[in-house]
């Protein structure tokens, strides 16, 4: 993982990116929550998310909002952050020209910042929102969704009340050619505080079934192998197999082990 800066439309944002290895490799784009809340780029829900997609072999990137941490503007609730997510998109695709799927994520305000990325990049080919605060952000701009995607949210989250997620997932799914998968994880919170493992969970096996779903089929005769079934999936795990969910469960037990505290 390495430190980057990048130009936005307010001066210069930071953030913290990881290259694979395969230059084809999948990208993907994380989004922090509220700046004004003590949201950056190293909350450990947006942490989480990352080691999940670098895990499964992305090319992700995360990046601090103009005002927090070394980037720089002024918040502006809502345009200037979309703009800042614009420009990191673009930023994540121009160093990975060959990327075979482009993936947004993004954590409550995130989330809200994503939705809307997603309305605007017909690029993006899947998206992750956790928690998004249905309960004081408007969606109805999600008419239609453009992509299905997976929606996720504590059961006991003190901030983004349950049912605003409960009825934006339904609504979202009356739509025509769209499935979004909703994931209610049980006592966790709007943090995810014990819940953590769970997420990361969640999202890695929602992302794994969702590439495979898009990996183009390869016609062979006779009974295969396994290790031929992982190539023709596209999509390994860079410390194991991605059709093993045991091996990936226990690789992912000890992600708790990494996470920042400082951050909420």
């Amino acid at each position: 993982m390495s430190e980057v800066l990048f130009n936005g439309h307010a001066g210069r944002l930071e953030g913290r990116y990881h290259q694979s290895s395969n230059p084809s490799a999948p990208i993907a784009l994380i989004l922090h929550p509220h700046p004004q809340y003590g949201g950056t780029m190293n909350n450990k829900v947006v942490y989480t998310l990352f080691s999940c997609f670098q895990n499964l072999g992305f090319s992700v990137l995360r990046f601090n909002f103009r005002s927090v941490g070394r980037s720089q503007g002024q918040f502006e609730d809502g345009p200037g952050e979309l703009s800042d997510a614009t420009v990191a998109l673009d930023w994540l695709q121009s160093v990975n020209p060959e990327a075979r799927q482009c993936w947004i994520a993004g954590y409550s305000f995130g989330a809200w910042i994503g939705l809307q990325l997603l309305m605007r990049r017909p690029d993006i080919n899947n998206f992750i929102a956790v928690s998004p605060p249905a309960n004081e952000k408007d969606f109805s701009f999600l008419a239609p969704c453009p992509t299905s995607g997976l929606i996720t949210q504590g059961c006991i989250d003190e901030i983004v009340t349950p049912s605003s997620v409960t009825a934006l997932v339904k609504r979202l799914n009356t739509q025509r050619n769209v499935s979004v998968d909703y994931a209610m994880i049980e006592d966790a919170d709007h943090m995810y505080n014990n819940h953590l493992v769970d997420l990361y969970k969640v999202v890695g096996h929602y992302v794994l079934d969702a590439m495979k779903k898009k990996a183009p089929a390869k016609k062979r005769r006779g009974r295969r192998k396994k290790n031929e079934l992982q190539e023709d999936d596209t999509l390994l795990l860079e410390n194991g197999s991605a059709d093993d969910s045991d091996d990936f469960d226990d690789d992912i037990d000890t992600a708790d082990d990494d996470f920042d505290d400082d951050e909420k």
